[in-house]
């Protein structure tokens, strides 16, 4: 897959979604999906429910957004941030359920499961981390539904993934502060998470167009991604979300899906 195409930058912009519970509302979790063109939709084991799982699937179809499934480690209260030493084949299972789970509710809406997205603790997990990353790739291959899989370039999971034939869609992140080795700064550190809507739109502008990012201390590094996320949960996430998508029109960047 390739984000660029005759001459003209394209990208995709993806944001989670379908994060609150049905008695609880995130804020902007359904608005959000006015700006995307791909929708990460909670599957229950991090944040929301099947009401809501399904009503998201409702919206980002009427929309347009591409639908994938948002899997993560069995971790309602920790919102999916922590991670789960669990053994591998338990979670090859949790992955499948997670999937399975939101294709149903897809399904019931007249829509599909496009793709899949790791969340937070596991997302960042399988990095590195052979043993879950093996899980993923074995969850997905057993499904046999040839979805591809939104990863963080030259991870262990791209690795394992593309020997084992699964599509991989490069990602990258507007709201989050790079290490000068191309990884994601932590949460735990000062100025991980970035605020200022008009410094994260000339930061996805720049990825988009010139393929590199600041990093942290000031250096320039390259970003490859055909997909760039806007955290749905990062507070004012529409209105960033709203500036991100202008600023890639005036600069002249096609968003539409990876998958378009």
């Amino acid at each position: 897959m390739s984000a660029i195409t005759s001459g003209q930058p394209r990208i995709d912009l993806n944001a989670d979604c379908g994060e609150s519970l049905t008695s609880w509302s995130m804020p902007d979790g359904a608005e959000i999906l006015e700006v995307v063109s791909s929708a990460n939709v909670a599957c229950g084991f991090h944040a929301g429910d099947p009401s809501v799982a399904r009503e998201t699937c409702r919206i980002a179809s009427q929309r347009g957004a591409a639908i994938g499934a948002h899997v993560s480690y069995d971790d309602l209260k920790g919102f999916g941030r922590r991670f789960i030493d669990v053994v591998p084949s338990e979670l090859t299972d949790q992955v499948i359920y997670q999937i399975g789970a939101l294709q149903a509710c897809a399904r019931s809406v007249g829509a599909q499961v496009r793709y899949v997205k790791p969340h937070g603790a596991l997302y960042n997990t399988i990095v590195h981390h052979e043993a879950h990353a093996g899980a993923v790739v074995r969850a997905l291959a057993e499904l046999g539904d040839e979805l591809p899989i939104l990863v963080l370039p030259d991870s262990e999971i791209e690795r394992q993934a593309a020997a084992a034939g699964i599509p991989t869609v490069r990602e990258a992140f507007a709201d989050r502060a790079y290490t000068p080795e191309g990884r994601l700064v932590s949460r735990r550190e000062e100025g991980s998470v970035l605020h200022d809507p008009a410094e994260i739109s000339a930061r996805v502008v720049q990825m988009a167009t010139q393929r590199t990012v600041t990093a942290i201390d000031g250096s320039t590094i390259s970003v490859d991604a055909e997909s760039i996320c806007v955290h749905g949960d990062t507070p004012g996430a529409l209105e960033i979300a709203r500036q991100v998508s202008a600023a890639l029109s005036e600069a002249g960047v096609e968003q539409r899906s990876f998958l378009s």
